[in-house]
């Protein structure tokens, strides 16, 4: 336990058990490590279960492959052909919103550079490959009263470009460029726009739904809602109005999807047969102490009013859950109000609602520890109604992005909860990925996030008969990552933001292979077909890496070449060739040394030679 630690007094504390010394009866709790060490103490050390160890296994046939990407994160041609301006061209270009205050004004420029795109995706062998639609370069003042066609132009030859590459598209309609026009009119806090998001969708499903067949409606409505109308800290940067939060905004989106849905499904799908959803995105939630009940309740609420705020409408029952509901309605009564600050759907809205799903569209990257956290009944917020403060275990690795911690067990713990609440749906996974900092092209760690993060999610599918339909990684290259400007650098390729060139990183060869693999190969298997070298010619050189980027990768078109010296050559020639340069080296070594010996010698015999 604590105890009274010499100089340092009662400041540091050792114990296993917290010791509270402004209580005279000096109370004990015990904290995290001593019910990890109990647990050793228990197993008579750390046995790892069959099911944590790792899985060596194959997901199903024809599970979808894919790699993501956003309009706005990539795109750039913020003005060009006739596109409107966006929330987020406002966001950006107001001072203090991005890091070193930074837009996507360029970006990637992808507008410009769609055969380079498609090129890396092709050596990357996804099946699929998410993107987004930016609303104003379509409708640029968000409505159908103008269709820019060379906006609508430019997606379409990408679907065209994707399906000649045999890959298929899986597009999202919205991914957070909002036509600034419509803000102006109140946006997302507008119950109008829902009808002119059903347009918007109508326009697409009309022009391009005779080649998509994968379709996400909304990328995650949480960030919308809640950073973009509570936090404001995406755009449009509204900060937490009273009576409202982000509560009215998340309500809208909701109706939103169920029409784009609706209109689908009645119009659509017959002649196109296609599918559309949702994404939604959430962390896993631990209970900071497993055996305090207050902690588990704690990461229950958080559950529900993350992932479970927008899951529970669409894929349970057509309204918001109860505890979010409950906690909502009493803090709004605590606080004078007459009705509770969570907008209510009417009976025939939750019956449009329910069901509107063909598969579950998720987000995740990370885990977080949880306990409950009161506020004073005054507090009118997301945070405030919520009632749960997060934190990380200091153990867990770290990434390029301060909140990503790499926790791949809450990955399977997730996709069962999704199981679970939300009877089983279809999931097809639309981003998961880590981030990093600099020019280091051998990330070695986000090969070991994939490696351990897919892991779990095979176990997922395999152990636990979670419906697990395909996988997308974020993301392809790296991009704007909105408030943190261009820092954090998620991509299979570097980003060169000087010339825009894409340079491949190593975990874009690992990434290959787990879908050339489709998943994990007993290696034991020698003989399966994926563990036998690439045939030559397989892989592709998408550029040459420039000065200042370290761990230059050896060339895609052939693995078993090596650079030495400026020169492409074989494995074999390289090892002929660093036997001759040894030797020649030794040679050098040995002639010097001679050399020296010789002249010694010389110069003793001039010195005797003057002696006399």
């Amino acid at each position: 336990m604590d105890t009274f630690e010499w100089n340092s007094g009662y400041s540091v504390r050792f114990g296993l058990h917290h010791v509270d010394f402004t209580n005279p009866t000096r109370p004990r709790t015990a904290k995290r490590s001593a019910i990890y060490y109990s647990e050793v103490i228990r197993s008579n050390g750390i046995p790892l279960q069959k099911e944590d160890e790792f899985l060596y296994g194959e997901f199903r046939p024809n599970f979808a492959w894919s790699v993501a990407s956003a309009a706005y994160q990539i795109e750039g041609a913020w003005r060009t052909d006739g596109k409107g301006l966006s929330i987020w061209d406002k966001y950006t270009h107001s001072l203090g919103r991005i890091a070193n205050d930074e837009n996507g004004d360029v970006a990637c420029d992808s507008y410009h550079r769609l055969d380079q795109d498609v090129a890396l995706l092709k050596n990357l062998r996804v099946t699929h490959y998410r993107f987004s639609i930016s609303w104003p370069r379509v409708l640029p003042d968000g409505t159908r009263s103008y269709v820019n066609e060379a906006g609508l132009n430019y997606y379409s030859k990408l679907v065209d470009a994707l399906l000649a590459a045999n890959i298929q598209p899986q597009v999202t309609i919205y991914h957070w460029d909002l036509p600034q026009s419509l803000q102006d009119v109140g946006g997302w806090e507008n119950e109008t726009i829902v009808e002119r998001f059903k347009d918007y969708a109508d326009l697409l499903f009309d022009r391009l739904g005779d080649r998509v067949k994968f379709w996400i409606t909304l990328n995650e409505p949480y960030i919308i809602a809640n950073l973009g109308h509570g936090y404001g800290t995406a755009a449009p940067g509204i900060f937490n109005r009273p009576g409202r939060g982000p509560y009215e905004a998340g309500h809208n989106l909701i109706k939103a999807h169920a029409e784009a849905w609706h209109l689908y499904n009645s119009t659509y799908r017959a002649k196109q047969g296609g599918l559309i959803s949702i994404t939604i995105n959430s962390d896993w939630a631990e209970p900071r102490n497993p055996y305090k009940q207050e902690d588990i309740d704690a990461a229950r609420r958080y559950m529900m009013f993350y992932g479970g705020w927008f899951a529970n409408p669409i894929f349970n029952n057509g309204d918001y859950n109860e505890i979010m509901k409950s906690r909502v309605w009493e803090r709004s009564l605590a606080q004078g109000l007459a009705k509770s600050r969570l907008p209510e759907f009417t009976e025939q809205q939750k019956k449009r609602i329910k069901g509107t799903y063909d598969f579950f569209g998720f987000n995740h990257y990370t885990t977080t520890l949880t306990s409950p956290l009161n506020f004073r009944q005054s507090v009118e917020s997301y945070d405030a109604d919520r009632g749960v403060a997060s934190m990380a275990d200091r153990t867990w690795l770290g990434s390029g992005s301060i909140w990503l911690k790499v926790t791949p067990f809450g990955f399977r713990r997730i996709l069962n909860w999704i199981k679970e609440e939300f009877n089983n749906p279809p999931i097809y996974v639309t981003e998961n990925g880590i981030s990093e900092r600099g020019t280091d092209l051998n990330d070695v760690w986000r090969e070991h996030y994939f490696k351990h993060y897919v892991n779990e999610a095979l176990k997922a599918a395999t152990y636990d008969g979670v419906d697990l339909r395909g996988y997308t990684a974020w993301c392809l290259m790296d991009n704007f990552e909105w408030a943190a400007g261009y820092a954090e650098r998620f991509g299979f390729y570097y980003t060169n933001y000087t010339d825009l060139t894409r340079i491949p990183k190593e975990s874009s060869k690992y990434y290959r292979q787990l879908i050339r693999c489709n998943g994990f190969p007993d290696p034991k298997n020698v003989s399966h077909p994926c563990l036998q070298p690439e045939p030559e010619g397989k892989m592709t050189e998408m550029t040459t890496p420039h000065a200042g980027i370290t761990s230059e990768p050896a060339p895609a078109d052939n693995p078993e070449s090596v650079s030495f010296l400026g020169m492409q050559i074989s494995t074999s020639d390289a090892m002929v060739a660093l036997y001759v340069e040894f030797a020649l080296l030794l040679a050098a070594v040995l002639g010097i040394i001679l050399f020296s010996v010789v002249y010694s010698k010389l110069r003793k015999k001039l010195k005797l030679a003057e002696l006399f």
